[in-house]
């Protein structure tokens, strides 16, 4: 009895793989692994996953002839809950592609279940340029942003006019360690001097012992090499003891979401790097409207890289007639990408999605004319001149 009780139990098994796998066969699944309750929860969080899902709704909901599902869960910002739900989704959902959003820590790991199950992954909300170089694979794209472009469009701009001695609280993980770098080499290229760093843990609350270390350095610039909720509290505290004063603080991530967060009075006057604004001419101010309706908020270029890299995607299944990962990465990376993010973007070899960058300035109370009219746009920076024109050599799919 025993003997025919388990052979029930494995045909029965065996039955509902079967059904998965049929039911997997009529549809074609995206998953969208974000920061849903963290500190990037405002960046990036329940807004990338619902621009996914207008991006799926505008493309019509099905795509040769099978529907479209979306599903979506929390990182936790933590590598191997991440790492592991890829791998669930991929071995029992039959996923297509995934999108991450914020966590450079998160997105290595799940780099690394790509390149094993052979899914593509769009990482869209992290930062690291390792991702494109050291930890690049043959199936991830680099979306919005990286660490490289944000130095070389903040770090310079402040260096320029005459921010020459720096200060860095750091993020004490990859994200925080690949920014600050990038920002020291070019303070470093433009004659400038690093003075010292303090990291600080993700979710830090109370900044106070780190900026008084900044303070002591007698540096011109504090450099926050952090995001989401770390920034706005580092940068809160750094107003509220008066450093600010005699630091000029350096945004070297941020997004328009801390910036409401903030306010004007607080954040009047800092210099950053962004891939987007909702505010840049008619066609994104129709997204951002749209966006709005269902958040409540503007979306931030994270909100429209996911709406962008979701549409970038089905585009290609629809042109090569087929979800195979190698036809549609291979499409991808032949396609200019021309949609409400960018217009001629194209992805490299390495797997960076090359696009317009721009340094803004945050406008004064007295300049900002209506609701969230945050930003002024600086310098408007090719995709060549954020990122160099040449792939990372550190990325194995780079010729040497």
């Amino acid at each position: 009895m025993l003997k025919l009780a388990a052979l029930a139990v494995f045909v029965l098994a065996s039955l509902l793989d079967v059904s998965q796998v049929r039911a997997a066969g009529e549809q074609v699944v995206i998953g969208t692994i974000e920061d849903l309750s963290g500190v990037y929860a405002d960046t990036g969080g329940q807004g990338s996953v619902e621009a996914s899902a207008m991006a799926i709704a505008d493309f019509g909901g099905t795509v040769l002839g099978k529907k479209i599902v979306l599903l979506s869960v929390d990182h936790q910002n933590k590598p191997d809950i991440g790492a592991s739900k890829f791998r669930e989704w991929a071995d029992q959902q039959s996923l297509n592609v995934l999108l991450a959003g914020s966590n450079t820590g998160v997105s290595i790991a799940m780099a690394k279940v790509a390149a094993a199950k052979k899914v593509p992954f769009f990482a869209v909300g992290a930062g690291g340029a390792s991702l494109t170089g050291a930890d690049c694979t043959p199936y991830t794209v680099h979306y919005v942003y990286d660490t490289t472009a944000l130095g070389n469009g903040t770090a310079s701009a402040i260096v320029k006019e005459g921010g020459k001695t720096w200060f860095f609280v750091t993020a004490d993980y990859a994200f925080g360690t690949q920014l600050q770098d990038a920002a020291a080499r070019v303070v470093l290229a433009n004659g400038g001097k690093v003075l010292g760093a303090v990291r600080a843990p993700l979710g830090t609350t109370d900044y106070s012992s780190f900026l008084l270390q900044a303070q002591a350095s007698h540096a011109q610039v504090l450099g926050l090499a952090n995001a989401g909720t770390d920034f706005i509290n580092s940068l809160k505290a750094a107003d509220e003891f008066g450093i600010t004063k005699t630091m000029r603080p350096a945004a070297l991530l941020t997004f328009v979401t801390d910036i409401h967060s903030l306010t004007l009075q607080t954040a009047q006057g800092l210099y950053l790097t962004t891939s987007w604004y909702w505010d840049l001419n008619d066609e994104t101010r129709a997204f951002a409207k749209r966006f709005f309706a269902k958040m409540k908020k503007q979306p931030t270029m994270a909100h429209a890289g996911y709406y962008s890299a979701t549409l970038q995607y089905l585009n290609a299944v629809k042109a090569v007639g087929s979800t195979a990962p190698d036809l549609v990465m291979a499409q991808l990376k032949k396609t200019k990408i021309n949609d409400v993010f960018t217009k001629n973007g194209y992805i490299r070899a390495d797997g960076l999605m090359v696009h317009t960058m721009y340094v803004m300035q945050v406008k004064t109370p007295a300049e900002s004319k209506y609701p969230w009219d945050y930003y002024k746009v600086v310098k408007v920076m090719s995709g060549e001149e954020a990122d160099g024109s040449q792939a990372d050599p550190a990325c194995v799919l780079v010729k040497k």
